[in-house]
């Protein structure tokens, strides 16, 4: 009820932005759902030079989809219309050349929760103006006998077991990562090798660092002794009591500021034991 409810807010707001040119389809989740959900679709509009990953003409867009229906859901749902190339769920609209698919199955975001959007692309053009046709059929099904969807405690299973983390598969995805690694960064030096010494378009010559010792590691034992250092060199800079006479006057002074403080030591005390108020114990 509550995600109904959501829903059908998210799809009026979405209606109120576009006006007439959305599309109201009925779903239900299985035979059993009384009240049905409405997906609102309408053909996916791009500007030139946008991309290639939601082509004009062919690809359908899809608003105010539930949490439960997957991709492969939207892709059986729209396939009587045609066949479907491929279905993007996303959290928000966007540009599809901007998202890419994950990389990595184990250093990924993890999905959003919550109503989304979907582009479906078909083959043809003509599947996407016969899903706008398809509200004339009545709602939906989209967990079926033969294809059902997962809920409950058997999701919940699915997703835990899903989450644990094969060391062999992990290990073989982090020794492909750092091959990567290493050989883009062998690139780079090659490449930083070929340009050095080699003027630019302006007559610029880039200089770089280098010579027998290399970098230090940036580590806190590191740093700490590269502090160190510098300490020292600036105290030998600064020359501090080079005369002998700098040392004694050095002396000197710190004696007396010691016997001033005595002094005012001793006065404080023979006040306090004046008040009454000296209390050593």
């Amino acid at each position: 009820g509550a995600e109904q409810r959501g829903g059908s807010g998210a799809g009026a707001a979405a209606a109120s932005l576009t006006g007439a040119l959305l599309t109201a389809l009925a779903v239900k989740f299985g035979t059993r759902q009384r009240s049905p959900h409405c997906l609102l679709v309408r053909e996916h509009q791009v500007r030139e030079g946008a991309g290639a990953a939601h082509p004009p003409r062919r690809t359908l867009f899809v608003l105010n989809v539930p949490p439960y229906c997957s991709a492969d859901a939207l892709s059986r749902l729209f396939g009587r219309c045609g066949r479907v190339q491929s279905v993007d769920i996303c959290d928000k609209p966007g540009l599809g050349d901007k998202k890419g698919k994950p990389s990595s199955k184990f250093f990924s975001p993890s999905p959003v929760a919550g109503f989304r959007v979907a582009y479906v692309v078909f083959k043809k053009p003509a599947g996407v103006q016969a899903a706008k046709t398809l509200s004339r059929e009545g709602p939906l099904l989209v967990s079926t006998e033969s294809h059902p969807v997962k809920t409950g405690i058997s999701k919940w299973i699915d997703s835990y077991a899903a989450s644990v983390v094969d060391p062999e598969e992990l290990k073989a995805e982090v020794d492909a990562y750092m091959q990567d690694y290493d050989k883009k960064i062998a690139e780079e030096e090659a490449k930083a090798a070929e340009e050095e010494g080699v003027p630019d378009a302006e007559g610029w010559v880039k200089v770089t660092r280098k010579g027998r010792k290399p970098g230090l590691p940036r580590t806190e034992a590191a740093n700490l002794r590269v502090l160190e250092k510098e300490k020292q060199k600036r105290a030998r800079k600064e020359l501090l009591n080079f005369y002998a006479w700098q040392h004694r006057e050095t002396k000197r002074e710190h004696i007396a500021q010691l016997r001033k403080k005595f002094e005012e030591d001793k006065q404080r005390i023979a006040l306090m034991r004046a008040q009454r108020k000296f209390r050593p114990y």
